[in-house]
């Protein structure tokens, strides 16, 4: 056993750019958010997210039925639907606006420059994804999920880079141009304002739900990541109708949802904004990959190597997006420690799905399972 990855906490989190964000920003703030479960951060390449609700609808007008589609993939400038019966549908992206989630507009990550390990399915071959070590703790799990025959690496090729630097390029140029717009008109895209450690502190010191709601929900920033119900310590915030509800009262200077909210104010600290200079953020290797013994989407390298970090017990669970069995295509965040879960739960969503709930409703029920402190008590 490698002790320098055995030396962890409980939880591997798969998850969108501004769910990285958001564990990254918890992380940081740990000792006033309390300790975070997540140890291992699996970031997936996103280039927008879809609002399930109005996709459903979209395609209801379609004539295409949800239930029916057994597949979706985004790629080469299309969104597209493969149905079960054979029949195969497409649509620009630039005719998904109606139902692409108002957050993505404004986010300037393609690849999850702050996750331990990238993956997506650009610039590889088909039936490869492309992965990213960005830590020395990614690339000693990526490492030793080839030694151990979980997957397969080959070189990336340089044709494969200039394709995805020039998609990351893209997203970086034209939310830019967004932010820059919203800002023009008051509707403050907070996290991109350049502030440090001490700033932020001041700043968000006697922010509560409330401007919470007015600075990032009612504006259509929320990512629906769930953080801010993840830290609350008193159990008021639910998450109700795609967004964060209040269910009480905020105690006097309690400002912990705002704190964690990836959407609120960014520190340098925890995102230098040097990056906006760095197409692909910081990475030490990148390589081409493929499941030795899985099958899934673009070569199932996610599902491989949290295989690989739970049968090794580099981690204790893991938490991945599923389907929900009554509302497909819905996903459903799970926290498991199985192997046959994270198998059945395989393959993109494309629609926002908050991780961090999951993690404090085990915690509620389960608080023996995490080491002291992981998650705010409720006082």
């Amino acid at each position: 056993m490698d002790n320098n990855l055995k030396d962890q906490r409980n939880v591997a989190l798969v998850g969108t750019p501004c769910h990285i964000i958001a564990a990254e920003k918890m992380d940081h703030y740990a000792e006033v958010l309390g300790n975070s479960p997540v140890d291992f951060k699996l970031g997936l390449f996103c280039m927008e997210n879809f609002s399930h609700f109005y996709l459903k609808e979209f395609l209801s007008e379609k004539n295409i039925e949800i239930e029916s589609i057994d597949e979706f993939r985004v790629e080469k400038g299309h969104l597209w639907a493969y149905l079960k019966n054979g029949n195969v549908f497409k649509l620009p992206l630039s005719q998904a606006k109606s139902f692409m989630r108002k957050n993505c507009q404004v986010c300037m990550d393609y690849t999850s420059e702050l996750a331990d390990l990238s993956v997506g399915s650009v610039g590889s071959d088909q039936g490869w994804s492309t992965v990213i070590a960005r830590t020395e703790k990614g690339l000693r799990a990526l490492q030793k999920a080839e030694n151990e025959g979980f997957i397969d690496t080959k070189p990336f090729e340089e044709s494969g880079l200039n394709l995805l630097t020039k998609l990351a390029k893209k997203k970086k140029t034209e939310n830019q141009e967004e932010i820059k717009k919203r800002e023009s008109v008051a509707r403050p895209v907070l996290y991109r304002r350049y502030i440090n450690d001490e700033e932020f502190m001041n700043e968000v010191s006697s922010c509560q739900f409330a401007d919470l709601k007015a600075d990032v929900i009612d504006v259509g920033s929320c990512v629906l990541c769930g953080a801010c119900y993840c830290v609350c310590p008193e159990n008021i915030i639910s998450i109700e109708d795609r967004r964060p509800q209040l269910k009480g009262s905020c105690p006097p200077e309690c400002n912990l949802c705002y704190m964690a909210c990836p959407r609120t104010y960014l520190s340098q600290e925890v995102l230098n904004r040097d990056l906006d200079q760095k197409t692909l953020g910081d990475y030490l290797k990148i390589v081409s990959a493929r499941a030795s013994n899985v099958k899934g989407q673009d070569g199932g390298v996610v599902t491989a190597i949290l295989n690989y970090l739970l049968d090794d017990n580099i981690t204790e669970k893991v938490v991945v997006a599923d389907k929900m069995d009554e509302n497909p295509w819905k996903p459903n965040a799970i926290l498991t420690s199985s192997v046959e879960d994270v198998k059945k739960a395989a393959g993109t969503k494309y629609s926002a799905c908050p991780v961090f709930k999951v993690i404090k409703d085990y915690y509620n029920k389960n608080p023996q399972d995490f080491k002291d402190d992981s998650v705010k008590e409720v006082s």
